[in-house]
């Protein structure tokens, strides 16, 4: 039995079906085998990626099919798009999108990371604000060592909006170890509104920020997106939508009529 190689068999097995296993000289020729074991497979990978998808906290954002690629003034679509490849997970190769406010980094970082996580892959998503301020909570001891294996676990792992807001030497120390962890073992998708030459002005007199950038920098593919915000964009696009659904439902009445006021004056009748 142990022996047994036949494809329903190591189906089974792979399934930890025991009492069918157990029992197989009963069960292997039943009709409705085939059909148990594919709806049984079928139930646990969409389990599988419900929960990978919850562990990632990557909520809401907009399809990457939906983005205005003619809207940045310079972005490497071809680039972009090779990365659904996921080829950079098994290699280890980070992510650096860099670029202002508004331009598309996070939504790129997060479509990466959805379809890497339906592909079979665990990702999570943090801000890098959040990410710091949880390892500073945690001190030195057992407890941070936990949450430092926490981000160290997944195979990919989106740090957003670094260098956003000032950080203190401490922070730049966490971020070190964060990096250190996952040196060449697993990637980070890293999004900044700064080039990695101005991440001292981020974290200023903070040495373990060489470091940092060394480790980041050593084997990425690094992305620059040069655009004004498209948030911005769209929501003076919206306005405008808005504006113009407004006129459009003001009654006949209110509208201000271009016809002059002496040709609208009733006729008199003549005495």
């Amino acid at each position: 039995m142990k022996n047994n190689q036949s494809p329903l068999f190591l189906r089974a097995r792979q399934l930890g079906l025991w009492s069918i296993i157990n029992h197989w000289e009963r069960f292997s020729d039943a009709p409705w085998l085939p059909e148990l074991l594919s709806l049984e497979e079928a139930e646990r990978t969409q389990r599988s990626l419900e929960r990978r998808s919850k562990r990632a906290k990557l909520a809401r954002f907009k399809p990457l099919v939906d983005f205005d690629w003619s809207w940045p003034a310079t972005l490497d679509r071809f680039l972009i798009e090779s990365l659904f490849s996921l080829d950079f997970i098994p290699s280890a190769t980070n992510i650096l999108l860099i670029g202002g406010h508004g331009t598309g980094k996070t939504m790129i970082a997060k479509n990466i990371a959805q379809h890497a996580v339906e592909k079979g892959f665990s990702a999570l998503f943090v801000t890098a604000n959040a990410l710091l301020n949880d390892l500073a909570e945690h001190g030195v001891g057992t407890g941070f060592l936990k949450r430092l294996k926490y981000y160290a676990r997944p195979d990919i792992l989106v740090i957003d909006e670094l260098g956003y807001l000032a950080s203190t030497t401490t922070h730049a120390d966490l971020l070190f170890h964060v990096v250190n962890e996952r040196y060449l073992q697993k990637p980070i998708i890293l999004t900044t509104n700064k080039p990695v030459t101005e991440w001292q002005d981020a974290f200023p007199g903070a040495p373990s920020i060489v470091g940092v950038v060394d480790r980041l920098i050593h084997q990425a593919v690094n992305i620059s997106i040069e655009a004004s915000s498209y948030r911005l964009k769209e929501a003076q696009e919206r306005m405008k939508e808005k504006k113009a659904q407004e006129r459009k439902n003001v009654p006949a009445s209110q509208k201000k009529s271009t016809t002059p006021d002496n040709a609208r004056a009733p006729l008199r009748s003549q005495e």
